[in-house]
């Protein structure tokens, strides 16, 4: 087995992972060529981010956490973007980002907003898109699963 398969994470250490953090990392392409790394949350339209995307939809996903070598942790996805502007949807995306992030990690988000959180989400809106990331690729690391040894 190659080390790049024993630190590989199965599909459903991947989702556990994923619950468990808040902060992703998006790449784009910027106007010079450089990539553009920026955290992701719910996205102002006239973002230097959603610019790069409009002109190439293309961007890299990356979460990971961990200080220590053996501690490392990640995954990295290449994605296709879809940009969403409808506001309904940018209302329902808004409205999920906030109720996941109101609560501490571990617990479960509530199931919908109060009516004042949902007000502040609508009046919101209309600045925002929302931006759906197609996976077309994968690579995720798990350097604990390597139990010390380099």
């Amino acid at each position: 087995m190659s080390r790049r398969e024993q630190i590989q994470m199965s599909a459903a250490e991947v989702a556990n992972f994923l619950a468990e953090q808040r902060t992703v990392t998006c790449a784009t392409i910027g106007p010079r060529g450089w990539p553009h790394l920026m955290p992701l949350s719910w996205t102002y339209a006239r973002s230097q981010k959603v610019r790069n995307i409009e002109r190439d939809a293309r961007a890299t996903l990356q979460v990971e956490t961990g200080e220590a070598y053996q501690e490392l942790r990640g995954v990295m996805f290449e994605c296709d973007v879809i940009v969403h502007r409808e506001i309904a949807d940018v209302v329902r995306l808004g409205a999920e980002i906030m109720m996941r992030n109101s609560v501490p990690r571990g617990e479960s988000p509530p199931r919908e907003l109060p009516p004042e959180a949902r007000d502040a989400v609508a009046a919101q809106a209309g600045k925002r898109v929302g931006l759906e990331f197609v996976e077309r690729r994968r690579a995720s690391w798990d350097h604990g699963k390597l139990g010390g040894v380099y």
